[in-house]
């Protein structure tokens, strides 16, 4: 093979030179996955070549005989394991094997030093398969070939911090990746990767189902079945196949919770293979995060990260859909409007949910791990897919003052309201700590009525498009108008404070839109609430984070008339209306109240020189 000149020795990313050590030194002891994770890398090159010959006509390529071969050097002690798919250029081998260009790399080796658990349990969520290969190997080389180019490129690294790259003619199309084994431990023949029984072992645990045939150099046949799982009656595959087949259209390296295997019939006949991963993935909240199932058209693989088919709030659904009336040459741009595309992904949406909903009921730990691991995307159905509320409300399960320890569903807070009591109460805000301090529940609590803590942040969102289950309103607690005093005890307040109020009303002007009496307190001398379609403080911050201006809102003071402060400043109005003092009061009252629920204040510097004049006064 000709060399070209222009060979770099460059060093790997800082955060791929630590994966990189974590590799070397695993202590991993299935290190057979290597070998996975090439095939299943491989496998992933065929399925591009044939896509992507179908998109280019003008690209000369032979797709007739599409495969994967391993061959073995004993002597050597070397496994390459070679595709005719796809291939790289230069630029994609440094772009994909020099350096990891995924932003949750450093969340991922963070999560590993703070973490007691083994390694394993983390490596498979974030994309690093090649990287396994150094568990085995004292050295790896790739020679690759872009189906289309003139040019190879050779990588070589010993995975000590640099690699070497360089411009090779006469490369074959596809990929090879030549694993140097590591010294052979004599007391340890169940690592011996270079014994054809070992990788036949290998394959048909790990890849049987892989549908391009991997062939042994030197062996006749095919050392996999090359069955499309998907398509296989559920009772003919083992609980061990779907797991594998997960891992390997997922790369993560754990069992998915739960199985799915559907097939639909009819005018538009599909099979789909989807699975709820026991975990949840390191880019579920990213913006640019993978989203979607893979599409298949009869047998034939069509795209990756199919988003027609799922929705982004299941984006965490992993799965197959093998449709058998769509064109071959199908777009993203047609699938988005494609009317059988859109049954089926209603179809798929309902599955999911009501298999989320029948753990719910017969399996509480794997309900709780998809709650866990899953309800905050979950949540963000109820903003953009209407179709289905009374479902995601049937799966929704939220903390509550009920039970600090245990998370309640929307139908077991129905069977505990109190008799007369017509609304579902809820409250949202940063954390479960600061809205059980809140003053808002005080009278709630006081009255045994049970409030629902809601603290995500599409929970601010969500309460404002679902206004009721089961038939009874959802009422936030810090909204609108409560009432859970006596009607003697208001009437008889309102009439008392009947000059003070407008005169507090004028006062804060600036600040609040009106100030009333409260039924909610109990022992705060005041709280903030907003009118019943406002919007909440905490989500005005998250629009302007986001860039949105919004207009503030102003809110209302509520004021608990029994209280001590309360009652003094009312006593003090009324012996005289032109004290100054009273003035000062009011806007520590309301900051105050403002504080208590951990809003923030418009003028703190303000807020604290007028406390300190009081607390200096009173001495």
């Amino acid at each position: 093979m000709v060399r070209v000149s222009n060979q770099e020795t460059l060093e790997f990313q800082a955060e791929a030179r630590q994966l990189l050590q974590l590799m070397v030194h695993s202590i991993y002891s299935n290190k057979d996955i290597f070998l996975r994770e090439l095939i299943s890398n491989a496998s992933d090159a065929l399925d591009k070549l044939r896509l992507e010959s179908m998109r280019d006509k003008d690209l000369d390529v032979d797709t007739s005989d599409l495969h994967i071969t391993i061959d073995v050097d004993t002597e050597a002690r070397t496994l390459t394991v070679r595709d005719n798919g796809i291939g790289m250029t230069r630029d994609d081998v440094v772009e994909l094997i020099g350096t990891i260009a995924k932003s949750g790399t450093a969340e991922l080796l963070r999560k590993l030093k703070e973490s007691k658990e083994t390694t394993q349990d983390f490596i498979g969520q974030f994309g690093v398969g090649f990287y396994s290969t150094f568990m085995v190997a004292t050295k790896v080389e790739l020679v690759t070939r872009r189906a289309g180019e003139a040019e190879g490129t050779r990588w070589a690294s010993e995975g000590e911090g640099t690699y070497v790259i360089e411009t090779i003619e006469d490369a074959p199309q596809g990929t090879a990746v030549t694993v140097h084994l590591k010294p052979e431990d004599k007391d340890d023949h169940l690592f011996d990767y270079t014994a054809d029984w070992k990788i036949r072992e290998i394959v048909k645990k790990y890849s049987d189902f892989i549908a391009h045939p991997i062939r042994l150099s030197g062996a006749d046949e095919p050392l996999n079945s090359m069955k499309a799982l998907w398509a296989r009656p559920r009772s003919e595959v083992e609980p061990a196949e779907y797991n594998e087949f997960y891992k390997h259209i997922s790369h993560d390296w754990t069992d998915p919770l739960e199985t799915i295997h559907m097939k639909g019939e009819g005018v538009f006949e599909y099979e789909a293979l989807l699975f709820i991963p026991a975990r949840a993935p390191f880019d579920l909240h990213m913006r640019d995060g993978k989203r979607g199932v893979q599409l298949y058209v009869k047998r034939v693989f069509i795209m990756d990260d199919c988003e027609a088919l799922m929705p982004s709030y299941l984006r965490f659904i992993k799965g197959v859909v093998d449709a058998h009336d769509l064109s071959l040459n199908i777009s993203r741009e047609i699938l988005q409007h494609d009317r059988q595309i859109q049954v089926v992904r209603r179809r798929l949406v309902k599955k999911v949910l009501s298999t989320i909903k029948d753990l719910q009921a017969n399996d509480a730990e794997k309900y709780k791990t998809v709650w866990t691991e899953f309800g905050r995307a979950i949540k963000e159905g109820f903003l953009e897919d209407s179709e289905n509320q009374d479902a995601l409300l049937g799966v929704l399960s939220v903390a509550s003052t009920n039970d600090p320890a245990e998370l309640t569903t929307l139908a077991q807070y129905v069977e505990r309201m109190k008799d007369g009591q017509k609304d579902i109460y809820y409250v949202t805000g940063e954390s479960r700590s600061m809205i059980e301090n809140s003053p808002h529940l005080e009278a709630f609590r006081a009255k045994g009525y049970e409030v629902l803590i809601l603290t995500d942040p599409v929970d601010e969102v969500w309460v404002e498009r679902v206004t009721e289950f089961d038939g009874k309103p959802l009422q936030s607690i810090a909204k609108g108008q409560v009432d859970l005093g006596s009607p003697e005890e208001a009437e008889s307040a309102k009439e008392e404070f009947a000059d003070f109020l407008p005169w507090i009303t004028a006062a804060l002007a600036d600040e609040v839109k009106e100030v009333r009496l409260s039924s909610r307190l109990t022992t705060s001398p005041a709280c903030v609430v907003g009118d019943e379609h406002d919007m909440t403080p905490t989500l005005e911050k998250m629009y302007r984070a986001m860039g949105q201006e919004v207009p503030h809102t102003k809110r209302i003071l509520e004021l608990n008339p029994g209280h001590p402060l309360v009652k003094g400043l009312r006593e003090a109005h009324a012996a005289n209306a032109e004290n100054p003092a009273l003035t000062e009061t009011a806007e520590l009252l309301h900051g105050m109240a403002l504080l208590a629920e951990g809003g923030d204040l418009k003028d703190p510097a303000k807020f604290t020189r007028l406390l300190a004049d009081r607390l200096t006064a009173a001495l």
